[in-house]
C-alpha cells in the first residue's frame, strides 16, 4: 500500500523473491503528489527493491525517481533494519509552452507524459531560447489584464516578434512588434466608454494602428451608435468610421 503524501508502502511480493536473506519490507514515499502515479513509481522502484535492503543501490534510485516527469527534488535512504525511505518533490508547471512543453515558474521547460492534463494552464508560444524572457512579459500582461477583469488565454510571439494574444473569452488581439504592450493599454483605455456588454461582442481587434484600433464584431452583432459614445468623451482619441455592413470599424 502506497499512502500519498506519505506512509508506508508494503513490499510483500519482494519478500519472497529477494536475492539476499535481508529484503527490503517497506518503502517510505513522503511526497504531495500530482501528476507522478503509485504504478509509474512501483515500476522504476521494483528492480533495485529485488536485489534486499544491502545490495540496493540507493543513487539508481535517485536516478531512476528523478528521470521521471515534473519531478524537482528526489531524497532516498535505507531506513534500518528492512526499510526505504523517499522523499519526492514534484514541479509545479505554469504555463504550457508550444505544442508539447510546459513551464515552471523559473521559466524551465518540462516535458510531461500527456500535455493533455495541463489543457487548462494558459499557452505561450515564441522562439526557442526565449522562454524565461516571454514568461516574465506574460506575467505583466497577465496582470494588466487581470486589472481589467479579463484572463489571458494564450500569449504568442512569432520569429518577427509581433505579439498576438487571446482571452479566456475568446477575444483575439494583434499587438504588433512595435510597442505591443503600449498598443494593448490604449485599447484598454476605452473599455470604460465602450463598456463590458459591447467588449464581449468583439471577435477581434488589432490595435497595430498608430491611433486606433479595428475591430471584428462577432456575427450578428447589433448596430452600435458610435457618434453617442464618442461624444460620451471627449478625452478618447481618435475618430471612429462606422459602416452598418461592414463588420470591421477603425475606431
Amino acid at each position: 500500500m502506497l499512502l500519498v503524501g506519505g506512509g508506508w508502502w508494503a513490499w510483500r511480493e519482494i519478500i519472497s523473491q529477494g536475492e539476499n536473506s535481508k529484503p527490503i519490507r517497506y518503502v517510505k514515499i513522503e511526497g504531495a503528489f500530482q501528476y507522478i502515479g503509485k504504478d509509474r513509481l512501483k515500476q522504476v522502484l521494483t528492480p533495485q527493491m529485488k536485489r534486499g535492503y544491502y545490495h540496493a543501490d540507493m543513487d539508481a534510485i535517485h536516478r531512476a525517481i528523478k528521470a521521471l516527469p515534473l519531478v524537482d527534488k528526489v531524497d532516498v535512504k535505507r531506513v534500518w533494519p528492512d526499510a526505504v525511505a523517499i522523499k519526492i518533490t514534484e514541479q509545479k508547471p505554469i504555463v504550457r509552452w508550444g505544442r508539447n512543453a510546459l513551464l515552471n515558474k523559473q521559466g524551465e521547460v518540462l516535458i510531461p507524459d500527456n500535455i493533455d492534463d495541463f489543457k487548462n494552464l494558459p499557452l505561450i508560444t515564441g522562439p526557442e531560447g526565449q522562454e524565461k524572457k516571454l514568461l516574465e512579459i506574460m506575467k505583466g500582461v497577465y496582470i494588466v489584464l487581470k486589472d481589467k477583469s479579463m484572463q489571458l488565454a494564450e500569449f504568442h510571439v512569432n520569429e518577427r516578434r509581433a505579439w498576438r494574444i487571446k482571452l479566456a473569452s475568446g477575444l483575439e488581439m494583434q499587438l504588433g512588434r512595435k510597442a505591443p504592450l503600449e498598443n494593448m493599454q490604449r485599447f484598454l483605455k476605452t473599455m470604460d466608454l465602450l463598456g463590458t456588454e459591447r467588449v464581449a461582442l468583439m471577435a477581434s481587434v488589432d490595435t497595430r494602428y498608430p491611433n486606433g484600433f479595428a475591430v471584428t464584431w462577432k456575427p450578428e452583432t447589433p448596430e452600435i451608435d458610435w457618434k453617442a459614445i464618442a461624444d460620451g468623451d471627449k478625452d478618447i482619441d481618435g475618430s471612429v468610421a462606422p459602416s452598418a455592413d461592414n463588420p470591421e470599424k477603425r475606431t
